[in-house]
């Protein structure tokens, strides 16, 4: 299937799909989306609410590695430790992570190691990316994720439910609630009514929250126990 590198809204880019239509970022800003979504109502919004020795945090589609990289210069500024497990069933490619420019658009050329390290670090095993952000990449289809009681934040950036129904489920959110940890919690780009219901059949209490560029509504589901 082609795969083709566009600039997004915000002047950074993605991966694009022609005959999907569809996009690993959103076209209206992918860097704006990344921040809004899992920085803003993700990150940021877990440490408001509790101080954590290591944020464990489960990314579903490490993708382009662009969440992962802004969560690590954003723990960098929080002063937080955080342990972060990226799953991905389709690694993108090397010649397509080459002509991403999230280190220029995000001002982190200081940073350009710790990009390239995202991604050049082997599949399975853990690593120390720096003293404060430990990585591990887990090739993997998200039906096969058993983690339980593991997380303390799911960054939920599967593919829209428009192009992989079978992602949005109820059998694969009780998988993400199962790996939450006790007050955890999933935040996503996506908004769809069966999605929200999904959620909520399985234990999550979901807030509506206003969304990225593009979007009228996100959503952010809690594990409450």
């Amino acid at each position: 299937m082609k795969r083709e590198v566009i600039t997004t809204s915000d002047g950074s880019t993605t991966i694009h799909f022609p005959e999907l239509n569809e996009h690993y970022h959103s076209k209206h800003g992918a860097i704006n989306e990344a921040k809004h979504v899992f920085i803003k109502n993700g990150f940021e919004y877990i440490l408001t609410s509790k101080k954590l020795d290591e944020l464990k945090i489960l990314e579903i589609g490490f993708g382009t590695g662009l969440n992962a990289f802004i969560t690590f210069l954003e723990g960098i500024r929080a002063d937080q430790k955080i342990k972060y497990v990226g799953v991905e069933a389709y690694p993108v490619l090397a010649n397509e992570i080459k002509l991403l420019n999230y280190v220029k658009e995000l001002e982190a050329t200081d940073h350009q190691t710790i990009f390239e390290d995202l991604h050049q670090k082997p599949w399975e095993n853990l690593h120390a990316i720096s003293d404060t952000f430990l990585l591990l990449k887990r090739e993997q289809l998200f039906e096969d994720i058993e983690d339980e009681n593991s997380y303390d934040l799911i960054y939920f950036d599967a593919f829209g439910a428009r192009v992989q129904p079978s992602l949005w489920e109820v059998s694969i959110f009780k998988k993400m609630y199962n790996a939450l940890l006790p007050n955890g919690i999933l935040v996503t780009y996506a908004a769809k009514g069966s999605v929200r219901r999904a959620m909520q059949e399985v234990g999550f209490m979901v807030e509506r929250l206003p969304g990225p560029p593009g979007k009228r509504e996100m959503l952010r589901a809690s594990k409450i126990l």
